[in-house]
């Protein structure tokens, strides 16, 4: 590989003579380092498929770091040579710079709660004695690290509140460690656990807690390395991490994903196993008499939770024999499915979660991927509906079983996150704190339509955008979208939205088949071979958006992250002409080796994988947004992004995504080519945990790209 770090070497010196001195649109040209090819093919059924950038995959060679290196060089001087890109980066942070609180909560008798002035890169934890003390700092993450790239992760008291399990990530890896404070007198105790990944911490009274992790990573292999057999341990405070009890996994119970979670009585664990991203096998051990660990659900077709218990009663939630959800009641003894006693049946609205506190159940439906709450008594008796400000997003109702007042949050897209305290015996509601933001939200409007996706399937899709709107097919709009995993897309409030409405700009997300907002059914109908029901649900919202006189191809940009990015990559693909900007976020790119990297296997329930038949393998050859770029057509201009700490979608696949889109991408008119660009975040992860600073660099460089290049100028700065 020596002539090849020669070789990107001498592009990145070509590339800064060829670039230097850009000032305007005009001379803007692009000159992408030439990426090196080699001789790499797989056959997979008798056919093969070339795959000559395979070398990026290695993200510890030092050539991979150099083209890193010189793809930034070409991305950030485009960027900062745009006019009015330094301009968007100041208004997002003014808009950026209001206080932001979590909900309190209530531990050992104190509350706690998570602020950030405005621009702290990560948000402080505060205490107070009662809701009506002077709060104080009780742990600030920005000194963690002097960038803000070190970030608190999680938080888990014991029950009396006397001792703190709280966990970090660095420069923003899955990887995390854990550390135990002495809440008094916040020194730390025993040692730090390390390597621990996918996990929560769950304590046994004060002695020990329970939390989950993979083996120890190969050296220099921890943010690609396969992670196959998740492991439920128990660590005792003040022993080392070497000592720590397996539970479950392993080679006895090999599973993908475990996970443990011990009852609010400290009686009951419950131990929850899988080897993809839904469907879980289902445990339960009593503590109190050490008793066997007892399988309730033997198969991994069907999501199940433990999520309260009364004495000896457990609290499920499931849609086994109910795609909806549904909540049922069991003795400990004899749990399982055909013991079930149904508490609150399955409904026609998806039962996303219920949360539970002062005696009561608060249950959390999706009604057209809008939250409803209900407050049921533990019997499953209905008591009332939760009155909520207007369609939105709301969560928390967590407490205690005496309490009598709780917490939530809610927001919408024109609504900032705010805290409400609600009684629980009155059902009164009160706003606890909201954010004063710098906008005017009565000046925007929210719509939710219904549209014909290509089988002729009705699709929801909330658009956003600013009253008296002109339709005149010119409006700079965003169309954002995800598709899969069981997730659903419901309204929320983002700071960043706000720089593009302000500026004329139209939000729109549609709710694609492949999420959760209408159950199951609606989640496999966007799975594995039905996967291109997702991509088709997409393309035919920006029809919509554009037949309605919202925009037009030239004004329309598409965007999502993750899997959205997969959805982002594929419709490019496929209908190149839907749209003039594509912003393919961390994105699943390559369908064909997804599964060879950290934890990506357990992704197969959604897309399947290329190995496991001839007719898989097709029908993921056929969309992989990787392997479906030809030579010679006319992309939108596209702004890939990722980060080199990004250890849930590996890098590799943007960096192969790209350098591909480089090499084949060709426009009618070669002086004024749309831009092919990948920007790549250094310590940085796949989006939890970025600082303020990162963020707000990141979307000033998509909004100036996106206006750039549908030849807008944003409205406040004409």
């Amino acid at each position: 590989m020596r002539k090849l770090q020669d070789f990107i070497c001498l592009s990145s010196v070509l590339w800064i003579m060829a670039c230097s001195g850009t000032e305007n649109k005009e001379n803007m040209n692009l000159h992408y380092p030439p990426t090196q090819k080699v001789e790499q093919t797989d056959t997979y059924f008798g056919t093969e498929v070339a795959d000559p950038y395979r070398w990026l995959e290695d993200d510890r060679s030092e050539e991979t770091a150099q083209w890193v290196e010189a793809q930034n060089e070409v991305t950030f001087n485009y960027l900062e040579n745009i006019p009015f890109r330094k301009d968007i980066e100041d208004r997002l942070t003014e808009l950026w710079n209001y206080e932001k609180y979590s909900a309190p909560s209530k531990k050992g008798g104190k509350y706690y709660f998570f602020k950030n002035d405005g621009l702290q890169n990560q948000s402080v934890m505060y205490v107070q004695e009662s809701l009506e003390a002077e709060p104080e700092v009780f742990m600030d993450p920005n000194k963690f690290s002097e960038d803000g790239t070190v970030a608190l992760s999680g938080t888990s008291f014991t029950e009396d509140g006397s001792l703190l399990a709280y966990s970090i990530s660095e420069s923003g890896s899955d990887w995390r460690k854990v550390m135990v404070m002495d809440v008094e007198s916040r020194e730390l105790v025993g040692d730090t656990l390390k390597d621990v990944k996918f996990s929560g911490v769950s304590w046994k009274g004060k002695e020990g807690f329970y939390y989950s992790s993979y083996d120890k990573p190969e050296e220099g292999s921890a943010l690609s390395g396969v992670n196959m057999n998740h492991k439920l341990y128990y660590h005792q405070l003040g022993t080392p991490q070497s000592e720590d009890t397996l539970i479950f996994g392993g080679e006895q119970t090999p599973r993908r994903y475990v996970g443990g979670s011990v009852s609010e009585d400290d009686r009951f664990l419950a131990i929850t196993a899988a080897n993809g991203t839904s469907g879980n096998e289902l445990y339960v051990k009593d503590l109190s008499k050490d008793g066997e660990i007892i399988q309730i659900v033997d198969d991994f077709e069907h999501d199940n939770y433990i999520v309260h218990n009364e004495g000896d009663q457990l609290y499920i939630l499931t849609n086994l024999g109910a795609p909806n959800k549904r909540i049922v009641r069991v003795g400990a003894d004899n749990p399982q499915p055909e013991n079930w006693t149904a508490l609150i049946p399955e409904k026609e609205e998806v039962l996303e979660s219920v949360s539970f506190a002062g005696g009561k159940m608060f249950v959390n439906y999706l009604k057209d991927a809008s939250t409803h709450i209900e407050q049921y008594d533990l019997q499953g008796n209905f008591e009332k509906e939760v009155a909520l400000p207007a369609i939105g997003t709301a969560g928390g109702f967590d407490g205690k079983k005496e309490d009598e007042t709780v917490f939530y949050y809610f927001t919408s897209f024109t609504y900032p996150t705010t805290i409400y305290s609600y009684h629980i015996p009155s059902g009164e509601s009160k706003i606890f704190r909201q954010p004063e933001v710098d906008f005017d939200p009565d000046a925007y409007e929210t719509r939710q339509v219904f549209y014909k996706s290509k089988d002729g399937t009705a699709v929801p899709m909330f658009i956003v955008h600013r009253k008296g709107l002109e339709m005149n097919g010119q409006n700079p709009t965003y169309l954002y979208g995800y598709g899969g995993f069981n997730v659903s897309l419901t309204p929320g409030f983002s700071v960043a939205r706000l720089y593009w409405l302000e500026n004329g700009g139209v939000f729109a997300m549609p709710n694609l088949r492949g999420g959760g907002e209408y159950g199951k059914a609606w989640h496999e109908a966007g799975t594995q071979m039905n996967k291109q029901n997702v991509f088709d649900d997409f393309i035919a919202a920006g029809e919509y958006l554009k037949q309605e006189g919202y925009t037009s191809t030239e004004k329309l940009a598409i965007a999502g992250g993750s899997n959205g990015g997969l959805l982002v990559g594929a419709t490019m693909t496929q209908r190149p002409d839907l749209c003039k900007v594509a912003l393919p976020a961390v994105g699943v790119l390559d369908m064909l080796r997804y599964h060879k990297f950290t934890a990506g296997a357990g992704w197969a329930p959604d897309y399947g994988i290329a190995d496991s038949s001839q007719a898989m393998f097709e029908y993921l050859y056929a969309y992989s947004p990787l392997h479906n770029i030809e030579q010679g057509v006319e992309y939108p201009a596209t702004l890939v992004t990722t980060a080199d700490h990004d250890d849930r979608v590996v890098p590799a696949h943007s960096f192969k995504f790209a350098a591909t889109l480089q090499e084949k991408h060709e426009g009618e008119n070669q002086e004024r080519q749309l831009p092919v660009l990948i920007r790549i975040e250094t310590k940085a992860g796949h989006g939890a945990g970025k600082p303020t600073s990162k963020q707000i660099e990141e979307w000033a460089d998509k909004y100036a790209f996106t206006f750039y290049n549908m030849n807008e100028i944003p409205e406040n700065l004409r």
